[in-house]
């Protein structure tokens, strides 16, 4: 790489090192290989199902704990909405109202998208906002042919001219209607954390990661709600936010691995991916962490239920994280006898999912000890998984690293060699996939918090094809939050219900149950 002044005058300004980017430069040239499958988790073999009277006790270790325990919930919420609308923006961009039909147009488009979005149109929860900003500027709207209507009432939802919904932040895009009301996602991930993460003193502490740009609208949406949701919920809520750090972004590449420059010659950077934000959930203090996706929410009728199933969790988090302080501080004290290894054996084998080396009722003490210790001594996840029916998304599986040994973890497909007839296979026989519904301990037994960037493998990234200015780029994403970020900790899987995950990928999945107050009648 010919490094010019520039590029080390833009590398700093980022925090980066040249080394570092150097580092990233060799990455795309020698690739990243591939995870070995080995079988998916399963409920009989790495993920856990829970009886309701189980469920009751866990839920009831939470409760008498909570007082004594610092909880946070952590919500990556940077994304746009932009996403959720692609089928709307290329209806702006081919549908010509004025040549043809809108029935004729979903009909040779195939566009079962629009008919949805048509059908449904009434029972968004912004359906009335930009039906008054469309008579404000169509004072006719209503003289006009239906594909002209729904046209209009598209550009001036999603386009700058009108509400810039498609320039919208996702958590502050109105996502539920209520009868006096109209809450967006950021809303409702205040009612729902009021219903576990809220302490006897009625304080409730929620963490967002944004984008800087929208630092002022979740301000302003949190003004604009406080007084409301603190009364219905009472509760007290602490909320603060960071951003993604631009030390954690990676230096693009062409297609011949040489740093893709702008046309001034410019280094171009691209964000790492929400694995970058492993940074921001190390800055965190807390004794128990909460992570969930901004889009992942439900009406309130619905978040009895779910705010159950987060207690069970998290009373799981807290029942393993006893037993695991209690091994390591007896560790401490003295060498543990025959029988008590053996209890310690079997408890790394059937609760933390640790597969033993073969030969290591062969290791010397001192080793056995060390072994135990590297073991235990790490941040524990307790993950919610739902059982597979088709959604997009990561999955739990076992799979083989280079020393032989295996080990339980969330992969997402990007990390598959689908070429591999037998990877694809075992992929495809997947039961269950990561809804991103973790609850996270991240102190040792002494108390101390762990830093979290020390259990991250680095080898646990991706590469993926971009275009800018209509050049093919290369661009690396880091290791995933909750793949390769988190490859080092304590992972535990339970089955949680398919009604506990409930995210907007695209527009119309708003008009889902879990989304409206009033079903379709």
């Amino acid at each position: 790489m010919n490094i010019k002044d520039k590029d080390i005058k833009l590398i700093k300004s980022k925090g980066l090192t040249v080394d570092k980017v150097l580092s990233q430069i060799e990455t795309f040239k020698n690739g990243i290989p591939f995870v070995s499958l080995r079988s998916a988790a399963t409920l009989d073999n790495g993920i856990l199902k829970f009886s309701e009277h189980y469920q009751s006790e866990l839920v009831k270790l939470y409760n008498t704990r909570l007082d004594h325990l610092d909880t946070i919930k952590f919500v990556p919420a940077s994304g746009a909405a932009t996403r959720m609308f692609k089928e709307l923006f290329r209806f702006l961009d081919n549908y010509d109202c004025e040549k043809e039909s809108l029935n004729s147009y979903t009909n040779h488009e195939k566009a079962n998208a629009i008919r949805l979005f048509l059908i449904g149109l009434e029972k968004f929860p912004f359906y009335a906002i930009v039906m008054n900003k469309v008579k404000e500027v169509y004072p006719k709207f209503e003289s006009l042919s239906e594909g002209r209507q729904l046209y209009i009432f598209v550009e001036m939802m999603l386009k700058e001219k009108g509400l810039s919904y498609g320039d919208f932040p996702k958590g502050l895009f109105p996502f539920h209607k209520y009868t006096n009301s109209i809450a967006t996602a950021f809303e409702e991930h205040l009612y729902e954390a009021a219903g576990y993460n809220t302490n006897t003193k009625g304080n409730s502490k929620l963490h967002f990661t944004i984008s800087k740009d929208h630092l002022d609208g979740f301000k302003g949406e949190f003004e604009r709600i406080k007084k409301k949701v603190e009364e219905k919920t009472n509760t007290n809520f602490n909320i603060t936010y960071s951003f993604q750090k631009s030390e954690t972004d990676t230096v693009a590449v062409d297609e011949n691995n040489e740093p893709f420059r702008t046309e001034d010659s410019s280094l171009v950077f691209r964000p790492g991916g929400h694995g970058a934000l492993i940074e921001n959930l190390d800055d965190l203090d807390a004794d128990i962490i909460y992570i969930k996706n901004i889009d992942n929410v439900v009406v309130r009728k619905y978040q009895d239920e779910l705010s159950s199933y987060k207690k069970v969790l998290a009373g799981k988090l807290i029942e393993i994280q006893d037993e695991v302080f209690r091994i390591l501080n007896a560790i401490d004290q003295k060498k543990p006898t025959d029988a008590e290894l053996k209890d310690i054996k079997k408890f790394l084998v059937q609760q933390l999912n640790v597969r033993l080396p073969l030969d290591f009722d062969k290791f010397s003490d001192e080793y056995k000890l060390a072994f135990l210790r590297e073991s235990l001594n790490r941040p524990i996840r307790v993950c919610g998984m739902v059982i597979n029916e088709g959604e997009p998304g990561g999955g739990p599986f076992w799979i083989k690293k280079e020393n032989g040994r295996l080990i339980l973890q969330i992969i997402e497909t990007p990390q598959i060699n689908k070429k591999d007839q037998r990877q694809q296979n075992i992929l495809s026989s997947a039961t269950h996939f990561n809804p991103v519904d973790l609850v996270c301990g991240v102190r040792d037994y002494k108390g101390n918090k762990f830093d979290l960037i020390d259990f991250v493998d680095p080898d646990a990234g991706f590469i993926t094809k971009k275009t800018m200015n209509g050049k093919v780029l290369k661009a690396l994403e880091l290791p995933g939050l909750w793949n390769g970020a988190m490859a080092n900790w304590i992972s535990v899987f339970v089955e949680v219900p398919l009604t506990t995950f409930n995210p907007v990928k695209t527009v119309n999945d708003l008009l889902k149950s879990a989304h409206q107050v009033k079903l379709f009648s």
